[in-house]
C-alpha cells in the first residue's frame, strides 16, 4: 500500500510587510488569491492526496467562500480548512495534529510562494517517499552574505556552500510530529524554529536537499508582488472574479 501525501498550506499569517488590507494569503494575482494558487499547485502536482489549508479563525468564512467558489472544496483531491495559531509553528502543529494517517508524508508549504510549479512539489514528495526523513528545495545564493554582530561584520561565509531554502518542505509525518512534540515540551529549546527543517535539524534528523525553482519565490514585500503580477500578466490571459468581502 502506497503512503499518502498530505499538503499543508500555511495561510494563517497577517503578512503585514505586504501592506494589504487583508491577510497576504488572500491578496490576489490576476483575480486569484495566493492561497488559491498554492492549493491548486498542490492538486496539480499529481502526488498529493489531500490538502489542508491553515487559516486564522477570523478568516475561516472568507476562505471557505473563496475556495468554494473556485470549486476547490469539491475537488477530486480533498481540501479542508484547519484553524492555525498565532505563530507559524503553532499553525503547522495544529495541522499536523489534524492528520489521522500516522504513516503519511507531509508537505509544508507557504501560501505566499504562490507560483511554485507543481513539478517542484512532486520532486520534494518523491524524495521523502524514497526514504528521506526531511527534504527541502534549495537554490544557489546570488548575493555575498555577511554574518554580523550589530553593525560590525564578523565574517563572510563561502557562498558556494550556501543555499536559499524554499517550500514545500517534505517530511515523514511521524518524525515531524515527534520533533514538534519535543520542541513544544521543552522549557527552553534554545532556538526559534524559522522553518520546519530547522526543527528537524534541532531534533537530530538528517535533511536532504533537492533542486528548487526560481518561480517558488516568496511574495513578502510590494516589490515581490510587482514581480509576481508581471509574471502572471504575461502568462495568464483570463481574469477571474473574486468573492466580495
Amino acid at each position: 500500500m502506497s503512503r499518502r501525501v498530505i499538503g499543508l498550506v500555511a495561510a494563517a499569517g497577517k503578512g503585514t510587510r505586504l501592506g494589504g488590507q487583508i491577510p497576504k494569503a488572500f491578496v490576489t494575482l490576476r483575480g486569484r488569491s495566493l492561497v488559491e494558487r498554492s492549493v491548486t499547485a498542490m492538486i496539480n502536482s499529481a502526488v498529493v492526496d489531500e490538502v489542508i489549508v491553515l487559516v486564522s479563525p477570523d478568516m475561516d468564512g472568507y476562505a471557505r467562500e473563496l475556495l468554494g467558489k473556485r470549486g476547490l472544496l469539491d475537488a477530486e483531491i480533498p481540501v479542508r480548512l484547519v484553524h492555525g495559531g498565532g505563530e507559524r509553528a503553532d499553525s503547522v502543529w495544529a495541522g499536523l495534529r489534524s492528520i489521522t494517517d500516522e504513516d503519511a508524508v507531509v508537505l509544508i508549504h507557504d501560501s505566499a510562494r504562490a507560483l511554485t510549479p507543481p513539478g517542484l512539489i512532486a520532486r520534494v514528495a518523491r524524495a521523502v517517499l524514497a526514504g528521506a526523513p526531511a527534504v527541502i528545495p534549495v537554490v544557489p545564493v546570488a548575493d555575498t552574505i555577511k554574518r554580523v554582530d550589530g553593525d560590525a561584520v564578523v565574517d563572510t561565509p563561502e557562498r558556494a556552500s550556501l543555499r536559499a531554502v524554499q517550500t514545500p518542505q517534505g517530511f515523514d509525518l511521524a518524525g515531524l510530529r515527534a520533533a514538534n512534540e519535543a520542541y513544544f515540551a521543552a522549557a527552553d529549546p534554545g532556538f526559534v524554529a524559522t522553518d520546519d527543517a530547522s526543527l528537524m535539524e534541532w531534533f537530530g534528523a538528517s535533511v536532504t536537499c533537492v533542486q528548487g525553482d526560481p518561480m517558488a519565490f516568496k511574495v513578502t514585500t510590494p516589490i515581490d508582488m510587482t514581480l509576481a503580477r508581471t509574471i502572471v500578466d504575461e502568462a495568464e490571459p483570463t481574469v477571474f472574479e473574486v468573492p466580495s468581502t
